[in-house]
């Protein structure tokens, strides 16, 4: 059985970083594509960044670029999202997802149909 399981979440100051983690279990991490989605409230659940079988690809949001990084450590089978420079506009709850419908893809997307297992989320809050 899959299951994604994040941590990392809380709350921290504006310029701060965090680094969210997502262990992944029922799948290896090496062979498919994972990725970040977030919600903020009141707002549509939007893709923050995705990394296809062995890090060979990956993808980020305009906003996110240059701040969030995406990774993967196959030996714990877990996916990191760190994110740097953080802004109040980040605050959100993020997912952790992974799309096992397409073993070792070369690319990754941001398309929420993508993505066939999703974690429960955990809250980032960024201050001001």
């Amino acid at each position: 059985e899959v299951h994604l399981v994040e941590s990392g979440g809380g709350l921290v100051q504006a310029g701060g970083s965090l680094r969210l983690s997502c262990a992944a279990s029922g799948f290896t991490v090496a062979n498919y594509a994972l990725g970040w989605f977030r919600q903020a409230p009141g707002k549509e659940r939007e893709g923050v960044s995705c990394i296809s079988s062995s890090d060979r690809s990956t993808s980020y949001a305009d906003s996110v670029k240059g701040r969030f990084t995406i990774s993967t450590d196959n030996a714990k089978n877990t996916v990191y999202l760190e994110m740097n420079s953080l802004k109040p506009e980040d605050t959100a709850v993020y997912y952790c997802v992974a799309s096992l419908m397409t073993l070792r893809p070369r690319i990754c997307g941001l398309r929420r149909y993508v993505y066939n297992y999703w974690g429960q989320g955990t809250q980032v809050t960024v201050s001001s």
